[in-house]
């Protein structure tokens, strides 16, 4: 059990406004220049870690910063860390863009069998879950093996009892299973509501068989009663024991929402030499879940970005290279949206959008979605990427959580597809951590990173418009993991 926490923070968005004002105010602590020749764009073999400047990168956010949950300390800590690094790399034109995010902070929280015999339960409240009353939830368990099978309750069946969704995730590289069973963190406990239970437990949407428990978003909007993932071994355990009998569980969580607070979008630009009008992204958040220190989910992909930006300040493309670190991608998607409004009347000049959110495994597979032709001219790169073990599909890109959004405005949208096998063992736990990296890979992965952009940045490169989705057309971003709805 995390034991209760003692908030002494002023609850209004100024005082945090003017904390994170005051964090990126204090001057950097002292540290060494970046010793890391530009990239070759070759395989590198053997791999010293050390020179691996997204694996050095990520470390430090990590270590320095820590969780960074929208409008948290860490949060504006996260921030001030990625203006100061952005200069240090060479970046021009680094500035925070202004972003109100919502706040949702997790306190003490425990699940425990307390019938047919006392067993703790590893557990964990997802994003936006209401609080349990003081002294916990103690209901009978009933299980649901699908979202299907939770529209069909009944307040009969359900009322004032404990709703288990059991939906086992398969590991995959390409990460798709995730898309198939994220969905229970928002719909399955607005069913569960709507059929009168009390509480609802989730097994966690994870692909380890370790005791250890995943959290993730509810959805602002979704239900407004206490929910819970709980560890994929307890899951299975609890489903042992309702075949055999009733069951019952005492569930405690102290979440509270407070006023929405102020962060950014840390932004910054490798300025081109010929079409600097013409911008290219590479885009990745900057917020993390609370449990780990955020370095799988999403340190790697910033680690990546800053790492091709600073192969591009020594040797400039003719378009503007701008990275964008996107704000509260977890809880809300703020940062993202904040972006397509504050630079709207610029995004005819956004020639492609490259986000990285797929943790620390290789690129696999590159895909493109654009205008007609832009397959044709995507295909240019196909050698470049070979020599990294990386495919160009024919499969049109999503874009991400974030840069979806620029997709959807007609922005080209560039995938690169990281090897996910592992990544949903250690997502949104606390063992994202830096010892989950794989520095080899990122390595490999920033060679490829920086091939797409280059390719991009070129000024004889035009990959047309997107077009508009047809009417009636989901808007969601499907990104290189599937659905990314539903953090």
């Amino acid at each position: 059990m995390r034991p209760p926490t003692v908030d002494r923070r002023p609850s209004t968005s100024a005082a945090l406004l003017l904390a994170l004002l005051a964090a990126c105010a204090r001057p950097p602590p002292p540290r060494p220049p970046v010793a890391v020749a530009a990239s070759s764009v070759a395989p590198p073999v053997p791999v010293d870690p050390e020179r691996v400047l997204a694996f050095t990168l990520t470390r430090s956010l990590s270590d320095e910063v820590g969780p960074r949950l929208a409008g948290s300390p860490g949060d504006a800590r996260a921030v001030a860390w990625a203006l100061r690094e952005m200069r240090r790399l060479g970046l021009t034109n680094v500035h925070a863009e202004p972003v109100t995010v919502p706040v949702w902070e997790r306190g003490a929280e425990s699940c425990e069998i307390v019938e047919p015999a006392a067993r703790r339960l590893v557990a964990t409240a997802l994003g936006w879950s209401a609080p349990t009353p003081p002294g916990g939830i103690t209901a009978e368990v009933i299980e649901v093996s699908s979202l299907e099978e939770g529209a069909r309750l009944t307040r009969e069946a359900a009322g004032g009892k404990i709703v288990f969704y059991n939906i086992p995730m398969a590991p995959r590289r390409d990460g798709t299973d995730y898309g198939r069973v994220v969905p229970v963190r928002s719909r399955g406990p607005l069913l569960a509501e709507k059929a009168g239970a009390a509480a609802v437990l989730v097994r966690s949407v994870g692909t380890d068989h370790a005791r250890r428990a995943h959290t993730g978003s509810m959805g602002r909007d979704s239900a407004r009663i206490p929910t819970a993932a709980i560890s994929v071994p307890d899951a299975e355990s609890l489903h042992r024991l309702l075949r055999a009998g009733p069951v019952r569980v005492r569930l405690s969580l102290e979440t509270r929402t407070r006023p929405d607070a102020e962060s950014a979008n840390v932004v910054g630009e490798v300025r081109g030499t010929r079409d600097a009008a013409r911008i290219v992204v590479a885009g990745a958040h900057l917020d993390s879940w609370d449990l780990g220190t955020g370095s799988v989910d999403d340190g790697a992909g910033i680690g990546l970005v800053l790492a091709a930006a600073h192969t591009f300040t020594g040797t400039p493309a003719p378009r503007t290279l701008r990275v964008v670190l996107f704000a509260a991608e977890e809880n809300s998607g703020a940062g993202g949206k904040a972006y397509v409004k504050a630079h709207e009347r610029e995004l005819d000049r956004h020639v492609a959008a490259v986000e990285m959110d797929a943790g620390t495994g290789r690129v696999y597979e590159a895909r493109v979605r654009g205008g007609a032709g832009a397959l044709a001219r995507f295909v240019g790169m196909k050698d470049a990427l070979a020599a990294l073990g990386v495919e160009v599909s024919t499969d049109p890109a999503g874009g991400g959580a974030d840069t979806g959004l620029l997709r959807a405005a007609g922005v080209p949208a560039i995938d690169l597809r990281q090897d996910a096998t592992l990544y949903f063992d250690v997502h949104h736990t606390a063992d994202d951590v830096p010892e989950a990296l794989d520095p080899a890979a990122l390595d490999q992965a920033t060679r490829a990173l920086e091939v797409a952009l280059r390719f991009a940045a070129r000024d004889d490169v035009d990959l047309g418009r997107v077009p508009a989705d047809p009417p009636g057309a989901s808007g969601s971003p499907r990104g290189p993991l599937g659905s990314l709805a539903a953090r």
